[in-house]
């Protein structure tokens, strides 16, 4: 076949071992490594150099940045918890003006927490109270509805989550007991002109799941795994042209 090449970042898949689980891709890959090491021990006589090298515990481990955001791959890989249908929402700064010194924000049926308010001319941040009657510079909410001191008629910007509950998918993360992790079948595969390679690891376990935002930048998350033996004392399979 000649001298085989890869180029780019390939294609990853990983598939949870639950039943009838389907395969997820990590879309829009950037980058995967498959690092293979082993420790070694070395016997030493009365010369310098050893008179015999033993090669001991070998650990694989993989690592992946993806832009694609997957909340099912982040469930079935990592998390392993409940999971339905439905996202917790943010709005960021919701304009209002107090008509009788309430507003009630646009998403009031579904409200879930309140996130603060500012006062549209001063900039400064309102102080939440409890108080039945919030003085000035306070504010009080109850269900999606925002009382203010009796006067107060300045704009506002107000920030709240909410429950949409038809859209996307909300995952529900427990406190489990240590040892309970979820159990996947990972494939890598790429090439170059013609010619490929894959590397299947039937059994790996998620170590870590990094998600960093910058500022003018895509949100690329990072996902690590080690892989281990299968019930058939199977690590990997790796297959080449060449």
């Amino acid at each position: 076949m000649g001298k085989q090449y890869a180029f780019g970042s390939g294609v990853l898949y990983g598939t949870s071992s639950a039943t009838g689980a389907t395969p997820q891709q990590f879309g829009a890959l950037q980058d995967v490594s498959i690092d293979i090491s082993a420790s070694s021990k070395e016997l030493h006589g009365q010369y310098a150099f050893p008179l015999a090298v033993a090669r001991g515990k070998i650990k694989v481990s993989g690592k992946a940045k993806f832009a694609q955001i997957n909340g099912q791959l982040f469930n079935e890989l990592f998390f392993n918890a409940s999971s339905a249908i439905g996202n917790l929402a943010v709005v960021n700064n919701e304009s209002g003006t107090p008509a009788s010194s309430t507003v009630t924000v646009a998403n009031s049926a579904t409200f879930a927490d309140d996130l603060g308010v500012i006062d549209a001319v001063s900039g400064l941040a309102l102080l939440r109270t409890t108080s039945a009657t919030p003085t000035a510079g306070q504010y009080k909410v109850a269900s999606g509805v925002y009382t203010f001191s009796s006067g107060d008629t300045t704009g506002k910007y107000i920030s709240y989550t909410y429950n949409a509950a038809s859209t996307g998918k909300q995952i529900t993360v427990v406190n489990p007991l240590m040892g309970v992790a979820p159990i996947f079948t990972a494939v890598l595969s790429g090439g170059y002109n013609g010619q490929s390679y894959t590397w299947k690891f039937p059994a790996c376990t998620a170590t870590k799941l990094s998600f960093a935002t910058k500022l003018e930048d895509f949100v690329v998350p990072e996902f690590d795994f080690e892989a281990f033996a299968d019930s058939g004392n199977n690590v990997m399979y790796a297959s080449f042209a060449s």
